[in-house]
């Protein structure tokens, strides 16, 4: 098979979706590799470690996207790429469709097969391509949050974990999945005041047993986030519903019970938020605030460190692209029911119940089209 990737044009993105070990392995496999220069530089990869690995090098994404018959992207296609997407193209990537509806009509206009790395999922209900970046994003959600607690951020001025006779912060953690877990752990490492909620009493019990004693766990209703809102310094949505919009738990109203410079990172921004006032922003602009409260929304958090990220998503990721490369996306399908489910579009069919009730699409069942 004949894969590509392109260099990654969302704003400051900088991760890439194959690293030259990967070119090597697949290159002995007989397959063509397509790297556009400088595709990997962001992430610390050199255009001769490509070379060396077996890939063929090109100048433009344009001729990546023409002669690829299976592009591996990390992020969604953004609409300078739309026109380039092509009939029976795989097309293998996170894309998020439940937060535009352009892209997914987008999309299914190109007639492409889409699968999604965010849906690929196995029999556990484990998600094991979303689950390397929601470590990585419910890590850096802290990071980030800790950062713009910070006066000269226009934050309250508070250091997270405190000092001696000195309170720390309040951290509030709306899900308790990988991403919550993640910023938990974190959270609590830097001496914080940590509140963590779900709704699965089976998960909580969970968290009982591994996170720290300085992690409070709370059944997640309405009545128990407005309280959480008024003491937290720093709120981190994780909230995830795999493949859907994400639930609008803290509405704009509920902005007036936070502390003014205060902090919200929504880190479900990319299926459009739990917070209401989220919108997505950009590395350049991440932060704006709505009635003195700083939101964080950067909808590809994990391209502020794209070496970290790169390694751990082709880690995952890798896997999945030989079997395709190898088999075809139909046999692959079949052969791989995590792969089955990670199908979005197929030649201009949405067979993903999400997708399709989110913009009231026909849907169909993917199992006619395999």
């Amino acid at each position: 098979m004949i894969l590509g990737a392109p260099k990654e044009i969302k704003a400051n993105e900088n991760r890439v979706a194959l690293v030259p070990a990967g070119v090597e392995v697949l290159a002995g496999e007989g397959h063509t590799i397509i790297i556009e220069n400088n595709a990997g530089s962001g992430s610390g990869f050199s255009d001769d470690a490509y070379a060396a690995a077996g890939a063929t090098l090109v100048a433009e994404a344009g001729a990546v996207w023409e002669r690829a018959e299976m592009i591996v992207k990390v992020k969604e296609p953004v609409e300078s790429e739309w026109p380039l997407m092509r009939s029976e193209q795989v097309i293998f990537t996170y894309f998020h469709f439940a937060a535009s509806e352009d892209l997914t009509r987008a999309v299914v206009g190109s007639g492409c097969i889409a699968i999604a790395y965010e849906t690929v999922q196995l029999a556990s209900g484990e998600l094991p391509l979303l689950i390397p970046m929601s470590e990585v994003a419910g890590r850096l959600a802290v990071q980030q949050g800790a950062k713009y607690l910070e006066r000269v951020e226009g934050g309250l001025g508070v250091l997270l974990g405190g000092v001696p006779g000195v309170m720390p912060a309040a951290v509030l953690i709306i899900g308790g999945g990988v991403v919550g877990a993640n910023a938990a752990k974190m959270a609590a490492g830097l001496g914080a005041r940590v509140t963590l909620m779900d709704r699965s009493l089976e998960r909580l019990r969970y968290l009982a047993d591994v996170m720290p004693g300085n992690v409070t766990l709370l059944y997640s209703d309405r009545h128990g986030i407005l309280e959480q809102l008024e003491h937290a310094d720093l709120v981190i949505g994780a909230v995830l519903l795999p493949g859907a919009k994400a639930p609008k738990l803290v509405r704009r109203e509920d902005l007036a019970r936070m502390k003014r410079g205060s902090v919200i990172v929504d880190v479900a921004v990319d299926q459009g938020g739990c917070v209401e006032t989220a919108k997505p922003t950009t590395h350049e602009n991440p932060t704006y605030v709505v009635d003195g409260v700083i939101h964080y929304a950067v909808a590809n958090m994990p391209a502020a460190v794209p070496r970290t990220s790169t390694l751990a998503l082709t880690n995952a990721t890798f896997p999945y692209v030989q079997w395709l490369a190898r088999d075809g996306w139909r046999a692959a399908c079949r052969a791989h029911r995590s792969l089955m489910r990670g199908l979005n579009v197929i030649g201009g069919k949405v067979v993903y119940p999400a997708v399709a009730e989110a913009f009231a699409l026909d849907l169909t069942d993917p199992e006619t089209l395999v």
